[in-house]
């Protein structure tokens, strides 16, 4: 097998005015792609835009009704006493989520229960 080179003629080199055409299509392709780019952004940012808008809109009633529900919701500081707890009084102290339960007895003999649980 054989493998021919083939030199280019030095007749058939591009001229100055085909070297000169080819770099004013190049930067009018780059102009033209810029171009599109830019409206694309614009494009996409005018549907966020519209978007957000009609999302704000149409959740304003959702607002307005979580905006009452926190005026009636209790003074900060009041306690709160849920169905689920409701017979049991927590005394005690809580360190990074581990109750300390301390329970005294009003006898003679002063017994401490120490009942250490994970919440």
């Amino acid at each position: 097998m054989q493998i021919k080179f083939i030199s280019p003629a030095s007749g058939n080199s591009p001229g100055l005015l085909r070297k000169t055409a080819a770099v004013i299509t190049m930067v009018v392709l780059a102009g033209v792609a810029l171009m599109f780019s830019a409206i694309l952004l614009a494009v996409i940012l005018i549907v966020v835009v519209f978007g957000g808008a009609y999302l704000w809109w149409k959740t304003r009633a959702l607002r307005k009704l979580m905006k009452e529900q926190m005026r009636d919701f209790p003074p900060h500081g009041a306690v709160m006493r849920g169905d689920v707890f409701a017979s049991e009084v927590f005394k005690g102290e809580v360190i990074e989520g581990e109750v300390i339960r301390v329970a005294e007895s009003t006898d003679q003999g002063a017994s401490i229960d120490l009942d250490r649980t994970k919440r």
